[in-house]
């Protein structure tokens, strides 16, 4: 009889090899964005920064050749707060294939007034949940061609405590900015899933899995220069805080798993295994509001009659908005699958 070799332990600082595959991280040129593109560069893959300043693409780039010779690196101008932009900057990437998209980008607001985008959508909302279920439609055929594709959706430590209101997406009532904030990274750890569920029922090959990043701190982060500067005194200071998070580039772990870990499976979600803060990457089970399946699919049919666009199925001329109502949601609660893709 054989022997069965088993897989070596998963170590975020000896990578597997991915040389001519070509993944997408949506804020790469910044945060922890910055790290899982900087990470995924010393696979040997193509790494695409999604951004929409090519300036502060170019710096991050070129932080990057500097710590990874050869680098394989592009940019591509993404503005998450403007949909009609989505499909013009996904026509112009210029692959024929995507291996994964790390859907990592995302705006926080502390302070009010309510923003909205020129769209009408409120911001959070808008940037952090719509304006990554819309390009993921738009990138399906890509994902379509790599065989085992990843998406990997960004959620956060803070949607644990969070539940939708599902007649208020758009926080137009009562907005309160850590709230429209928590609230919005939990609808993407929902899309995350239930994009999951639906590309598993339509036997597809590609994977979606949800990650967070645990607490991620400036202060404990690598200085980049000119990216990111720390001092010694800074770094002083943050030393207690280290007991329970970590830095930005640990917070990257658990996007550079899921994307490059054979044995990371769709519909997962995977965090810092230290009290969810920091840490290794490792499993953690949706609990709550993050399991509900039936909020999810609500939301999938509020995101689709606000984008026009089915991450599971591209058919943007094919959603009838009738019965929706003003937020986008379908009092019936009844989602539907159309033609997939993925």
């Amino acid at each position: 009889m054989s022997a069965v070799t088993a897989a070596p332990a998963w170590d975020v600082r000896r990578l597997p090899r991915a040389d001519g595959k070509f993944f997408l991280v949506t804020g790469g040129n910044a945060g922890i964005g910055y790290f899982v593109a900087e990470q995924l560069a010393g696979t040997g893959g193509t790494v695409v920064l999604g951004c929409r300043d090519a300036v502060k693409a170019e710096a991050a780039m070129g932080s990057i050749r500097s710590r990874v010779p050869g680098a394989e690196l592009r940019h591509m101008r993404l503005d998450l707060a403007d949909l009609g932009s989505l499909e013009a900057s996904v026509d112009a990437l210029g692959l024929d294939r995507l291996d994964a998209v790390v859907h990592n980008a995302g705006v926080a607001l502390d302070h009010t007034p309510r923003r909205e985008t020129k769209d009408g959508h409120e911001l959070m909302f808008a940037t952090n949940h719509l304006g990554h279920f819309a390009p993921t439609g738009w990138l399906a055929p890509l994902l379509a061609v790599a065989p085992g594709s990843r998406i990997v959706t960004t959620g956060s430590f803070a949607a644990k405590s969070e539940h939708l209101d599902l007649d208020d997406l758009q926080s137009t009532h009562d907005y309160r900015p850590k709230r429209a904030y928590a609230r919005s990274k939990l609808a993407q750890t929902l899309f995350g899933l239930e994009l999951d569920r639906r590309l598993r029922a339509a036997g597809s090959t590609a994977l979606s899995v949800v990650v967070h990043p645990g607490g991620a701190l400036d202060s404990l982060t690598p200085a980049r220069p000119p990216l990111h500067a720390r001092t010694s005194a800074e770094r002083l200071r943050a030393l207690p805080a280290a007991l329970l998070v970590q830095g930005k580039e640990a917070g990257a772990w658990p996007a550079v798993r899921a994307v490059l870990d054979p044995a990371v499976r769709g519909g997962q979600l995977w965090a810092p295994h230290r009290f969810g803060l920091r840490g290794e990457p490792a499993l953690e089970t949706p609990q709550g509001p993050r399991a509900d399946t039936a909020t999810a699919a609500r939301l999938w049919t509020a995101s689709r009659a606000l984008t026009g666009i089915d991450p599971a199925g591209i058919d943007p001329t094919g959603i009838d908005p009738a019965g929706i109502g003003p937020n986008g949601v379908d009092p019936s609660g009844a989602g539907s699958l159309t033609d997939h893709h993925l």
